[in-house]
């Protein structure tokens, strides 16, 4: 299990500090979404009232709905500890803060874990 980490995390840090290039990322994060993440927050994260919803996803991708639009942004997701680094499919990147098991403070929002 350490070894997938250690990999997870080898990925993790070639695809930040390595230089963009299309094609190469494309391949990279799709190495990236087949390993399994291995971290307590797996599940599904809403806002308060419910407008936003992340799913995060064991297999290192997310899919975040919107409202009523389902699916609103996809893309990977890496944690590293209690931090959690998104990469959107569109070239978007994100980050947050698990505060605890059930809160996530993400992009000036609150989500709470949907059991």
């Amino acid at each position: 299990m350490k070894r997938i980490q250690l990999i997870a995390f080898s990925i993790a840090v070639t695809l930040v500090s390595a230089p963009f290039h299309p094609l190469l990322a494309e391949d990279s994060m799709s190495q990236t979404a087949n390993i399994q993440q291995t971290h307590p927050y797996v599940g599904m994260w809403v806002t308060e009232e419910g407008r936003i919803r992340h799913e995060l996803l064991p297999n290192g991708r997310y899919d975040e709905a919107r409202g009523t639009r389902e699916s609103a942004y996809q893309g990977r997701y890496v944690v590293t500890g209690t931090h959690i680094d998104y990469w959107d499919d569109t070239g978007f990147t994100a980050d947050g803060t698990f505060v605890s098991e059930d809160v996530l403070h993400h992009g000036g929002m609150v989500f709470y874990r949907r059991r």
